[in-house]
Order: structure tokens, then C-alpha cells, then sequence
């Protein structure tokens, strides 16, 4: 009985534990697509926010550069 339970939790624990062949292949060639959305997301997000509320510093910096480059 304890040897026919103790061989069904180590099934149980490599069937959670070990990835199946099948799934990882697949999804190596797909790559993380929801990760990279949520990245790009996240960065436009950033980038709209600085600009709304920089955007006269930035303006001005961006000035002052290019009359040093003239």
C-alpha cells in the first residue's frame, strides 16, 4: 500500500515538475509574445508620460543643443 502511494506522488511530481516535450518545443519557436506586448506597452506608456509632463524642459534642452551644434 505505502510503496503503491509512494510510486504514485513520484508520477504526480514529475508530471508538475518536468515539462513535456511536446509544450516546451512549441513554445521555445513562439517566444513570450504577452510579455513583449506588455514591455512595449508599458514603454510607450513612460515615454507619454515624461513627455506630458517635461515637455517644456525638453523642448528647451533640445534648443539649446542644436544652437551649440550651429
Amino acid at each position: 500500500m505505502i510503496t503503491l502511494l509512494a510510486h504514485r506522488l513520484v508520477l504526480l511530481w514529475l508530471a508538475l515538475v518536468a515539462p513535456a516535450p511536446h509544450r516546451s518545443a512549441r513554445r521555445d519557436e513562439r517566444g513570450d509574445v504577452p510579455g513583449w506586448v506588455l514591455v512595449t506597452v508599458m514603454s510607450a506608456g513612460i515615454v507619454v508620460a515624461i513627455g506630458s509632463i517635461a515637455q517644456d524642459e525638453l523642448s528647451q534642452m533640445l534648443r539649446n543643443a542644436l544652437n551649440k551644434v550651429k
